[in-house]
């Protein structure tokens, strides 16, 4: 039986109360409470009683209102977070641009928004910080991360929907038996429900259908943010942004924070410095771990080590990197990347497709489209070919 109190029976102790006798015999039990534990703690109940609540004095389904209640007062525990950075530089200004832009917080309709660019451009750290930011505003929210990699472990896709369910829905156990039922749990169950969802790092469309029919299963007002590096996803979202590399001051105090703990480079190291800014070309994930890299080392380490970096990237940055190269097609696309890392930048891309081809069932036009969808190459207005200078030293050491 719930015990029935008034908000002024907490708000001032009232002793002859149920509550207000609870809470006498608490502080006056076998271990009585310190006396200024006391105050603080009839300072706090005064506060917690201004809130507002929910009125069960004439209840006729007190089971119901004890799940409503339960479920209330979870949603207002859920102090989980994303973790952003330990250094954030820049991160803030390109959150707001997404915000604004796609008016995220007006919207009524189920909104889709593509954060797309290259591998360690930012796009996973821009989207938790948007899930921080604005992810409390809805019923439930779902940070899903990795779902590439996870897609293609064993039962990987069910187990990304199980997790997007107890995420949505707290504590509530719903087994999946295979993928398809796991569509029409999650079409069933989203329905009528304000959602923030974000699916990061998808490569195929099918992931998007299976996890809430690309938008299409959640209730009015939800959001559902995809990061990529396959433009060909973007089609499916109202609003896209490709993710700006880092400019030059925003660069170099990235680079600070990891290689000197602080937000610029010390007096002697400030040449050294901008020649690995420049090598890095504006990507953080390069920034960062040239930085933690570089910490502590002397003048001579430093000399050396650039030396190093510019003919091979650092294990960490071709790791992420290589993750574009393996999600090509074995062929032409695998064959064409280290081609034209190796010979064809600043070519003009239908020159490049006419020497392909001539090679022989290359379908150039086909596999340099491929590229660029994943942000693996760019074309820029004049129609000429490009790539960063670290993922071509990764083509280039994948052509050896």
């Amino acid at each position: 039986m719930l015990i029935q109190n008034d908000p002024a029976d907490v708000r001032y102790q009232r002793k002859e109360s149920d509550f207000g006798k609870a809470f006498e015999s608490l502080i006056n039990g076998k271990r009585p409470v310190e006396a200024d534990k006391v105050r603080r703690s009839k300072a706090d109940l005064f506060e917690v009683s201004n809130f507002s609540g929910m009125t069960l004095m004439n209840s006729r389904n007190e089971s119901e209102d004890i799940k409503k209640t339960v479920t209330d007062i979870t949603g207002l525990l859920d102090k989980t977070e994303m973790f952003i950075a330990r250094h954030p530089v820049g991160v803030s200004s390109r959150m707001q641009k997404v915000i604004e832009k796609s008016s995220i917080q007006q919207t009524k309709d189920v909104l889709t928004i593509g954060i797309n660019g290259m591998g360690g451009i930012g796009k996973t750290t821009i989207a938790k910080a948007i899930y921080n930011q604005i992810g409390r505003d809805f019923e439930a929210r779902s940070f899903l991360q990795d779902i590439g990699k996870t897609w293609q472990q064993d039962n990987g896709n069910v187990s990304l929907q199980q997790r997007l369910l107890e995420d949505i829905f707290g504590a509530t156990r719903i087994d999946i038996a295979n993928i398809d039922s796991g569509k029409q749990i999650l079409k069933d169950k989203l329905r009528g429900k304000r959602v923030f969802i974000v699916l990061d790092d998808v490569n195929d469309l099918d992931q998007l259908d299976a996890l809430c029919g690309s938008g299409e299963w959640c209730g009015s007002g939800s959001i559902v943010i995809i990061t990529t590096r396959n433009n060909d996803l973007l089609r499916v979202c109202k609003h896209t942004f490709s993710v700006e590399k880092m400019n030059e001051a925003e660069s170099l105090e990235l680079f600070s924070w990891h290689a000197f703990k602080q937000a610029h480079p010390k007096q002697d190291f400030v040449k050294l410095s901008k020649d690995v800014v420049e090598y890095s070309n504006g990507l953080p994930l390069a920034l960062q771990v040239l930085g933690s890299h570089l910490f502590g080392r002397g003048m001579v380490e430093w000399e050396s080590a650039l030396d190093r970096l510019k003919s091979i990237p650092p294990k960490k940055v071709k790791e992420k990197l290589q993750i574009s190269y393996d999600s090509l097609s074995d062929y032409p696309e695998k064959k064409i990347f280290p081609d034209i890392a190796c010979f064809f930048i600043g070519m003009d891309r239908n020159e490049v497709i006419q020497i392909l081809n001539s090679c022989g069932g290359l379908h150039a036009e086909t596999g340099i489209s491929v590229l660029i969808e994943r942000n693996l190459v760019t074309v820029d207005k004049n129609n000429v070919l490009g790539m960063h200078d670290l993922l071509q030293k990764d083509g280039e050491s994948n052509n050896s």
